[in-house]
């Protein structure tokens, strides 16, 4: 198992558990709803949206490449944020099978 893999399942388990508590204590739209609340935690709202809209593009892209489906990933990111391109990250990972790449 590669340091890359290993990394992106830590990053996923701490991420998820960070998300299920975030859900528990104030749900899926009581993390949303801050971020309408000011200028600021607008801008934030904004900028991970790009991220998130630049992140599908490169899935795609990259999916050329490698062979996966861009698709789910996708789905998962407007649904979830980060989620789709973390698990992207890991089933591409997962598919190289530790082989050295020239890119992420």
């Amino acid at each position: 198992m590669s340091i890359r893999l290993l990394a992106l399942l830590l990053i996923l388990a701490l991420f998820g558990a960070l998300t299920v508590i975030a859900l528990m204590d104030v749900g899926y739209f009581g993390i949303l709803a801050p971020h309408f609340r000011s200028w600021g935690a607008g801008q934030v709202l904004a900028d991970l949206s790009i991220l998130a809209v630049l992140a599908c593009i490169w899935m795609v892209r990259d999916a050329r490449d490698t062979g996966l489906k861009a698709w789910p990933f996708m789905v998962l990111t407007l649904i979830a944020g980060s989620f789709g391109p973390l698990a992207y990250l890991t089933i591409r990972e997962l598919k190289r099978g530790g082989r050295p790449s020239s890119s992420l």
